[in-house]
């Protein structure tokens, strides 16, 4: 069957990028303890230029982990799977004999098992207490889709 001329054609590449929240949500709990380590009375933390270089650093910081684009994610081809981390994988769709959704400590990540039965835990998309997605269904029924 043909393609009517105003359909459009499913996309070569579809990619899969962490969340603007899960890129400032690993500096949190570091900017909470700078917060607390300068507020202390009686500590030896204190910063050139005190608490506004303190602020205007973690805001800085957290308004770039929110606009630069994240490198790490996964890319959907027509062949194969690419999995971006600090190395790159490739999985063929032809090896992925199932995918699942599994639980760990409360964070939902999505499992390939592959046919030579190697497991292959994605690490995106995700979701969980602290790094929330609230696109997690959807990304997972996409890569599905593939």
């Amino acid at each position: 069957m043909g393609s009517s001329p105003g359909s459009a054609s499913p996309p070569d590449e579809i990619r899969i990028r962490t969340t603007a929240w899960q890129r400032t949500t690993p500096f949190l709990p570091l900017a909470v303890l700078t917060a607390v380590l300068y507020l202390t009375p009686g500590t030896e933390f204190r910063p050139p230029g005190g608490l506004p270089a303190v602020a205007a650093f973690w805001i800085a910081l957290l308004v770039l982990g929110t606009l630069v684009p994240s490198r790490l994610g996964i890319t959907l081809t027509r062949s194969a799977i690419v999995v971006h981390t600090f190395r790159r994988r490739t999985i063929p769709w032809s090896d992925i004999q199932d995918m699942k959704i599994e639980t760990t400590l409360g964070s939902r990540t999505v499992v390939l098992h592959e046919t030579n039965g190697r497991r292959a835990e994605l690490g995106l998309p995700t979701t969980g207490f602290l790094v929330r997605d609230s696109h997690f269904e959807e990304k997972f029924r996409t890569i599905e889709a593939c």
